[in-house]
C-alpha cells in the first residue's frame, strides 16, 4: 500500500488535501506491520493514524477505547463520510452487537470499535480469531499504565493481543504521556521494537489565560457575554459546585447543565446529548465529562478550580478547538485550590500520593507563572518552544512591577501579630479593618495592623498575599488548616528592610478596558469580519437544521473550521465546494447544493 493511496483516501473521505505533520509517517510505519507508540495532542489527529490504514487494508481495525459514548460519536462521524464503521459496547442491544458482529465476519466493516470489556469477553474471542484483522488500535493508552492520570485496572490485560495475534501490528495513542508512562505503555503492551512518535504538543489555536479565584462567578458571566452561541466546558472540583454554577448560569440568560457521577445515567446521557447537539450551549462538569465526546466546535473551556495535575489539564483544555480554530482555556486560581486538592490526596487510598503531589505542585507553579504559559505547559511535556507564544495572558499583557515593600510589610506585621495562625482571608480581612464578627469575637480588631490596608480591596490584598507566598516571604501550614508562617525571608522584609517587587493587580474592570482598546487597534480586520460572521451565523444555523433531519450532531455536518472556510471563500459551484477543507465526495453529494444555495442567496 502507497502513501498515495493513503492521500488519495484522505481526500476522498475526509475532504483533506494532505496530512498533518507525522500523520505520513505513522501510516507509513502501519503500512510497513511496525508496532507504533504515538504521542499527539487532542484535536492533532490521532485518528487518522489508524483510520486511513483501516479503509486501505485488506480486513479491519479493531479500535479499543474506554469511552463509550465517544465510540458512538466517532462512528457516526465516519458513516457520515461514507466510512463502514461500527461499534460493540454495553449500550446496544443483543440483536444489534449481533448484526455488528456477522457484518465483522463477513469483512463487511473497516473499523470495529469495542471496550476493553467487550475485546476481553469470552464469547468474543473465538469471532477474532477467525475474522481479517489488519490493524488493532488501542486508544487512550495511557490508562493501561500506573504512571498515568487516568489508570484502569482492565487495560492492562491487552497485553493479550501480542500473544494471540502475535503477526498483527498494534498501534497505541494518546495525548497526554510522559517519559515513564511511554515506556510502561510499550512495556505492559509488549510492544515489538514499535516506531515511536512524539508530536509538538502545542496546541497554538488555543488561548491560556490564568485569572485570581475572586468573584469567580462574575467573571464567567461577563466572559459569556460575548460568546453567546458558542458551546464550552466549566470543570468543578465537586457535584454541588457543578450544579449550583449551572444552575446561577441558566438563571442568567446563559443556558447550562451540570453533569456529574451523581445524576443517573439518563440525566447524564441527555446532558451529553443536548450539548452535542448544540441544544445547551455550556456544561458544567466534574473532571468525568468529555472523555466520551468527540465534539470539534467547543470553542472555550473553563476551569472553576485548579486541576490535579498538568495530564489532566492538558487533556481538558485540548477538548476546546478541536478543529483547529481559535478557542480560550480560562483557569481560575487560589491558594484555597490547592489545599483543598492537597487535603483530598492525602486522604485518599493511593499508595502513590507523594507522586501526586508532586504532580499538584507543577500544577500551582504554572498557575502561578509570570512567563510565558505555554512553555511551561510544553516543557511538562519535555518539548521546548524556543520563544514565547504570544497568545497566552502572560505575553500578551506583561506583569507590571512596582515596589511592595510595604504592602508586604503589612501583611506580615499583620500574620506575625495574628501569631502566625490564621489563613491567608482573615489576614487580608483584618487588614481591611472588617466588623465581622469572627474578627471581633477573637480580638483581631485590637491587634496595631487591623484596618492598616482599608485603601484596597479583599481581591487585591488576597492577590499580594498569594504573591508573598510564592516569593517564600510567608507559607502555610497545612496541619494547622494553612495557616501562614512568617519565613526567614519574611522576617528579613519585616526587621531588615528587604525590598519586595509585587507584579501589579488588574481589576476586572482594567482588564476589559485593555481589551477593548486592543479591539479598536484591530477595528479594519474587525470590519471585515464582521461581515464574514454574519454569513458563519447563517451557515450555522442552517448545518443546524440539517444535522436535526439527518440526526447527527451538527459538527458531524461539517465542522466550524470547515464553515469559516466557506464563509470566508464563498464557494459558487460544486469544484470549489470540493476544494474547501473538510469537504469530502459524501459531503459534496450530501449537502453541496443546499449550502451553495445559501452561500449565494447570501451574496
Amino acid at each position: 500500500m502507497t502513501l498515495r493511496t493513503a492521500q488519495e483516501t484522505l481526500k476522498l473521505y475526509f475532504g483533506y488535501d494532505s496530512f498533518r505533520p507525522m500523520q505520513a509517517e505513522i501510516i507509513e510505519a502501519v503500512y510497513a506491520g511496525r508496532d507504533a507508540l504515538v504521542l499527539m495532542p487532542t484535536g492533532g489527529g490521532k485518528s487518522v493514524c489508524f483510520q486511513i490504514p483501516a479503509i486501505t487494508l485488506p480486513g479491519a481495525c479493531i479500535v479499543v477505547s474506554p469511552l463509550i459514548s465517544l465510540m458512538k460519536d466517532q462512528v457516526e462521524g465516519l458513516r457520515e463520510a461514507g466510512v463502514r464503521a461500527a461499534y460493540l459496547n454495553s449500550s446496544i442491544d443483543a440483536g444489534t452487537a449481533q448484526q455488528v458482529e456477522d457484518a465483522f465476519f463477513k469483512g463487511q466493516l473497516d473499523l470495529l470499535y469495542v471496550s476493553p470489556e467487550k475485546l476481553l469477553s469470552a464469547d468474543f474471542m473465538p469471532l477474532l480469531r477467525r475474522a481479517a484483522i489488519n490493524l488493532f488500535a488501542i486508544d487512550e493508552a495511557h490508562c493501561i499504565s500506573s504512571w498515568g492520570h487516568d489508570f484502569r485496572p482492565e487495560y492492562t490485560q491487552l497485553r493479550f493481543l501480542r500473544r494471540e495475534f502475535p503477526t498483527i501490528a498494534i498501534i497505541a495513542l494518546t495525548a497526554t504521556a510522559d517519559k515513564a508512562t511511554r515506556r510502561d505503555i510499550a512495556q505492559q503492551l509488549t510492544l515489538s521494537d514499535p516506531a515511536v512518535f512524539v508530536s509538538s504538543f502545542d496546541r497554538p489555536n488555543i488561548r491560556l489565560e490564568v485569572r485570581p479565584g475572586q468573584k469567580r462567578v462574575e467573571q464567567i458571566l461577563d466572559f459569556l457575554k460575548s460568546r453567546r452561541n458558542q458551546s464550552g466546558i466549566v470543570y468543578c472540583l465537586s457535584r454541588k459546585g457543578a450544579e449550583d454554577l449551572a444552575a446561577r448560569l441558566s438563571q442568567r440568560g446563559f443556558p447550562a447543565m451540570p453533569y456529574h457521577a451523581g445524576l443517573t445515567d439518563r440525566q447524564r446521557a441527555k446532558t451529553q446529548e443536548d450539548f452535542i447537539n448544540d441544544k445547551v450551549p455550556v456544561v458544567c462538569a466534574t473532571v468525568a465529562f468529555g472523555m466520551g465526546i468527540d465534539k470539534s466546535n467547543v470553542r472555550w473551556v473553563i476551569h472553576y478550580n485548579l486541576p490535579k495535575n498538568m495530564e489532566g489539564y492538558y487533556q481538558e483544555i485540548g477538548r476546546s478547538g478541536r478543529d483547529g480554530t481559535t478557542a480560550e482555556a480560562l483557569l481560575f486560581y487560589s491558594y484555597q485550590d490547592v489545599a483543598v486538592l492537597e487535603d483530598i490526596l492525602r486522604q485518599g487510598t493511593s499508595d502513590q500520593v507523594e507522586l501526586q503531589l508532586s504532580k499538584l505542585e507543577r500544577m500551582k507553579q504554572y498557575a502561578e507563572a509570570l512567563t510565558c504559559r505555554r512553555r511551561i505547559l510544553l516543557s511538562y511535556f519535555g518539548e521546548h518552544l524556543g520563544e514565547n507564544c504570544g497568545n497566552c495572558d502572560v505575553c500578551r499583557n506583561p506583569p507590571q512591577y512596582f515596589d511592595g515593600t510595604v504592602l508586604a510589610q503589612k501583611a506580615l506585621s499583620a500574620i506575625a501579630r495574628l501569631s502566625e495562625a490564621v489563613p491567608a482571608g482573615i489576614v487580608a480581612e483584618v487588614l481591611r479593618g472588617s466588623g465581622r464578627r469572627e474578627i471581633i469575637d477573637r480580638g483581631y480588631d485590637r491587634i496595631k495592623t487591623y484596618g492598616a490596608g482599608r485603601d484596597l480591596p479583599q481581591n487585591e490584598w488576597l492577590y499580594y498575599i498569594q504573591q508573598l507566598v510564592h516569593l517564600g516571604y510567608a507559607e502555610p501550614a497545612a496541619e494547622e488548616h494553612y495557616a501562614l508562617k512568617l519565613t526567614a525571608n519574611g522576617r528579613k522584609v519585616l526587621f531588615e528592610d528587604e525590598k519586595v517587587q509585587f507584579a501589579r493587580f488588574i481589576s476586572i474592570k482594567e482588564r476589559k478596558a485593555t481589551e477593548k482598546e486592543a479591539a479598536k487597534k484591530q477595528e479594519p480586520q474587525g470590519q471585515r469580519r464582521r461581515v464574514r460572521d454574519e454569513l458563519f451565523e447563517v451557515l450555522r444555523k442552517l448545518r443546524q437544521q440539517v444535522a436535526l433531519q439527518q440526526g447527527v450532531p451538527p459538527y458531524v455536518v461539517f465542522s466550524d473550521a470547515t464553515l469559516e472556510e466557506m464563509a470566508a471563500l464563498r464557494p459558487r459551484n460544486r469544484e470549489e465546494f470540493r476544494s474547501i477543507s473538510g469537504v469530502g465526495e459524501m459531503k459534496l453529494e450530501r449537502y453541496g447544493s443546499t449550502f451553495l444555495q445559501a452561500i449565494e442567496e447570501f451574496s
